[in-house]
């Protein structure tokens, strides 16, 4: 429930397409900020707190994560160019795999953690499924903004979220049925996560922030940038984390 609440502000923003084409560039600037903040305010020292206490080395499977998803985007350009599909550009778009990509694994871990949590106790599950929610809202709008920025159709970005979405559901299942056999690896998921998100962020929208020359148009989207980062801070530091 709690990631598919948070899609209500993807499918807000989908109601009035015209506007939300006009502001599509924008929403990608605000999308790299969350990106950033979600890595380095909640994955990134939640994975170190795990990690520590399991002995696993995060810096080394963030950094993995940056690499493997440098490997997967040059496969899909390298497709993309040998593929006969060539001529679609905007729908070969390489960001729009890997965000999907990136999404869905912390998805996958959100319910993981919700379902950990509610294992323990049920109020601590449902502080922890808040949370999720927290900060899951303004990562689904940015997440709905660069892929309409990178012309994918709307119905295809509702399914495409709803079916990321889902993989929370499929998360927390398995924790149920395997215990703890699969938290034990929640650091290492945690890490890779942080990895994809800053590689998306750094490689493919933050670029495009420096290749706009209109100079209030740059000053708007750096600011954004800094908006989003801002906010996930925010929604983690205001709410309680039950994980």
């Amino acid at each position: 429930m709690g990631s598919a609440v948070a899609l209500i502000g993807g499918v807000i923003l989908l109601s009035n397409e015209k506007f939300a084409l006009k502001i599509s560039h924008f929403l990608a600037s605000f999308a790299a900020g969350v990106l950033l903040g979600t890595a380095f305010f909640d994955l990134l020292p939640e994975a170190a707190h795990e990690g520590e206490e399991k002995g696993i080395d995060i810096f080394f499977w963030a950094l993995f994560g940056i690499i493997l998803f440098f490997l997967i985007e040059r496969s899909i350009h390298w497709f993309h160019h040998h593929g006969e599909f060539h001529k679609h550009e905007k729908e070969s778009n390489p960001t729009i795999p890997l965000i999907i990509i990136g999404d869905t694994i912390h998805n996958f871990i959100d319910g993981v953690i919700i379902a950990a949590t509610f294992m323990v106790s049920a109020p601590l599950g449902i502080v922890t499924t808040i949370a999720v929610f927290a900060h899951e809202l303004p990562q689904e709008i940015g997440d709905f903004g660069i892929m309409l920025h990178k012309g994918l159709a709307r119905k295809k970005i509702i399914l495409v979220n709803i079916l990321s979405a889902l993989v929370a559901l499929a998360g927390a299942l398995i924790t149920y049925l395997l215990g703890n056999i699969l938290e034990d690896y929640v650091p290492v998921l945690l890490a890779l996560a942080a990895g994809f998100f800053i590689y998306i962020a750094t490689s493919d929208l933050i670029p495009e922030i420096h290749h706009e020359k209109r100079k209030g148009f740059a000053v708007i989207e750096s600011s954004l940038l800094i908006a989003g980062a801002i906010t996930v801070w925010l929604s983690i530091s205001l709410l309680p984390h039950g994980h």
